[in-house]
């Protein structure tokens, strides 16, 4: 049985510090030192309060809001996935995604955002004040390190979202902070993580309640896929074959695996987010999977994030990941069959033309009877098969295409689970054809997992394919929620194309 008690010391860590929103008004009382509570002059100063400062920059990984606000927007926006749910439910909210139909406005941005900089916060109040704590050296370094690992975790998400953001290394910051440029965020992102891949054990030295932690890998992973968003792929390659020669890391024998519980802290695990089947944060739970789960009978969750038939209809034949990766009417997932929404209508159709079918999205399933215990499903934020496929394309962009081929290939040998009659060796030469092949593969191997928009903007190909689904150039960058742009009294400025 795999170790779970990182989520426990996620959950104890949650409560100890209070839950602040950035803000950059400059209003004389925001000025005023908090009354009756635990200040950061005087916290931590002990060992122990080192780790749950620590501990308590993990618990926001669990925030709902921390995922993209709360609903998984980057698969709705993409071809992977609709708004899903019920036709009516959260139509101006959620199906604003759906449609790219949002503004400066929309629901889930603004709680997005500060649920981010409460975790950069919560990070640099660990950065800025263990070093000064009394404790043995290695350990202060490594806890030190982690925090930085958070911090560019934060911030890579912040600047693939919004760009340059405010760049906030303190505690306590100015209140007249500006934006800083997406390269001076990404300056941040990769010192972080160099700093954190130098210090931080590899995964198999964590033990007992450690298991879960951030690590050597996990860094290297990262620092690999921050150059390849930054376009700096000879910078890129390095770190990303570093993790594969490590042999800290294999795939999953069972794809379905790679996200279920068999594979909780498992082989392919690189950095995953743990959670207990608890209902609610504070009980160790997180509401990520709940969101997606199955709605109507058996009733799992909201049901959002339902897989688009282009994703059904793009896979190879065969292919074992689509069983894995959607649910299916009718399908039985430990002797209960998913009759799914029965008020509403199972297939939807747009002049005679199939456009959406009930279905959902198994990735994120949990065995269970009831909505609590999808709450304990480890939401993957990095999985060995994506540095494998990350260093495929980042070989073959830099001139290796025979490297390229090799690191693919292992992740469809997986996929085809000894099936060697279904999805051959990719033999193309050609680097172009080659690439596309590879991001064709990220699609089916990490769809509904939070990736194919992020992969579409960044290698050009969002206006051809997400251009009839109403995606504009200016979806490259969401827009910064207008609160924010109002409490700065207009120094943080908006991006192009959202006034």
């Amino acid at each position: 049985m795999k170790n779970h008690h990182i989520t426990t010391l996620f959950r104890k860590a949650w409560l100890l510090i209070p839950v602040l929103l950035i803000s950059f008004s400059c209003e004389d009382f925001l000025d005023r030192k908090p009354q009756g509570q635990l200040l950061q002059t005087s916290w931590p100063t002990s060992a122990a309060d080192a780790l749950a400062a620590t501990n308590a920059v993990y618990a926001s990984l669990r925030n709902w809001y921390f995922h993209s606000g709360g609903y998984p927007i980057l698969d709705i926006m993409s071809d992977d996935a609709r708004k899903g749910s019920s036709p009516a439910d959260q139509v101006s909210t959620v199906g604003a995604y759906d449609a790219f139909a949002i503004n400066t406005q929309q629901d889930g941005l603004d709680r997005w955002w500060a649920a981010v900089y409460q975790g950069i916060r919560n990070a640099n109040i660990a950065i800025t004040y263990i070093p000064t704590v009394p404790m043995d050296d290695a350990l202060r370094t490594r806890y030190v390190a982690e925090a930085r690992f958070l911090r560019a975790l934060f911030y890579f998400d912040m600047v693939r979202a919004w760009g340059g953001v405010p760049l906030v290394t303190v505690p306590d910051p100015p209140l007249n902070m500006t934006r800083a440029t997406s390269d001076e965020v990404y300056a941040q992102i990769i010192s972080d993580l160099t700093f954190a891949a130098q210090n931080l054990p590899e995964r198999d030295a964590y033990t007992g309640s450690d298991i879960g932690r951030a690590s050597k890998g996990a860094a290297k992973a990262y620092l690999a896929k921050a150059y390849l968003f930054k376009g700096d792929l000879i910078n890129a390659e390095q770190p990303a074959v570093d993790v594969i020669l490590s042999g800290k890391y294999s795939l999953e024998t069972n794809f379905e695996d790679a996200n279920g519980v068999n594979g909780n802290f498992g082989v392919e695990s690189v950095f995953e987010v743990g959670a207990k089947p608890n209902d609610g944060n504070d009980n160790g739970g997180a509401q990520y999977a709940n969101t997606q789960g199955i709605r109507g009978s058996p009733n799992r969750g909201w049901g959002f994030n339902r897989p688009s038939v282009d994703l059904i209809n793009s896979f190879e034949a065969n292919d074992p990941r689509k069983e894995a990766t959607v649910i299916f009417l009718g399908e039985v997932l430990a002797g209960v069959p998913t009759l799914g929404d029965l008020t509403n209508p199972d297939t939807i159709k747009v002049n005679n033309v199939i456009v959406e079918v009930e279905c959902y999205n198994q990735k994120v399933w949990t065995s269970g009877g009831d909505t609590p215990s999808q709450w304990g499903h480890h939401r993957r934020l990095m999985r060995y098969a994506d540095v494998l496929l990350m260093a495929a394309e980042i070989l073959n962009k830099n001139g290796n295409s025979g490297q390229a081929r090799i690191y693919l290939n292992q992740v469809r040998l997986r996929a085809r689970g000894g099936n060697g009659s279904i999805l051959p060796d990719i033999t193309e030469t050609d680097q172009n054809l080659l690439h596309d092949i590879i991001i064709n593969e990220r699609r089916h191997e990490l769809a509904l997992e939070g990736h194919r928009y992020w992969d579409l903007v960044r290698t050009g190909k969002a206006a051809t394919v997400l251009g009839p689904l109403g995606y504009t150039a200016k979806y490259d960058l969401l827009p910064i929620p207008q609160s924010q742009i109002d409490l700065s009294q207009g120094r943080i400025t908006q991006n192009p194309g959202w006034n």
